[in-house]
């Protein structure tokens, strides 16, 4: 089944402090977005990219794929006000009508071909893949100024790639009437399709602070291209 990857790079350097977009910081001498963007390769070099950009930014790519030598063949798509708009126009650039799509952040750039290969063939088998990774800390339900502790075990932290049948996630994100949702899965959920969780990786951060960013530079391991 023919694979595709809409990679969601719309972030700013507001938390880093910093006036460069996080997406185009460096990793180990290249952009972060360069490197999520071979970690899809690096599993299968025939999977279409679709990059979704804030429009402002796409000139600044260019010269950045220009500086770098960056060869990787990739479809660059405008992004929308928000999240879900930007995904949305990142499916409406895919034409095929079969296929799975994998749906990915593009400052989570130590995803590894492993999880990435599970989210497909789950997929391909039960229509979707979420990868998500049970919580370490002991977590409190907080409103207001009220407070109690609840069971960390019946909770999870969801991560991408969030993989999904492209004509189930396409109808679903057409259908879409909350524009504030921020997470591929809770959208398909919406139209009571059942979540199918896969195990992710601590080492898949995304990467919004500058602590993340050192962190992901200790974590760094070249992928074969």
């Amino acid at each position: 089944m023919q694979k595709f990857a809409v990679i969601v790079a719309g972030g700013s350097g507001v938390r880093m402090g910093m006036s460069t977009p996080k997406q185009f910081l460096l990793l180990h001498d290249k952009p972060i977005l360069m490197r999520t963007i071979e970690a899809f390769i690096s599993y299968d070099q025939q999977i279409q990219i679709i990059l979704v950009l804030p429009s402002k930014e796409k000139t600044r790519w260019q010269q950045l794929c220009e500086n770098f030598h960056f060869s990787i063949t990739h479809q660059v798509v405008k992004g929308g006000e928000n999240r879900s708009a930007s995904v949305r126009n990142g499916l409406s650039a895919i034409d095929a009508e079969e296929g799975l799509v994998a749906i990915h952040d593009g400052v989570r750039p130590l995803v590894s071909p492993q999880i990435i290969a599970t989210a497909y063939q789950v997929a391909e088998e039960k229509g979707n893949a979420v990868a998500s990774v049970p919580l370490k800390d002991s977590i409190r339900w907080s409103k207001d100024t009220d407070n109690r502790a609840v069971d960390r075990s019946e909770y999870c932290l969801i991560q991408t790639p969030q993989t999904f049948k492209l004509l189930l996630i396409k109808e679903a994100y057409r259908m879409l009437r909350d524009k504030n949702m921020t997470d591929d899965a809770s959208v398909l959920e919406a139209r009571g399709v059942k979540i199918n969780l896969i195990e992710g990786d601590y080492r898949n951060i995304k990467i919004t602070t500058r602590e993340d960013l050192r962190v992901a530079e200790a974590l760094w391991e070249p992928l074969p291209l």
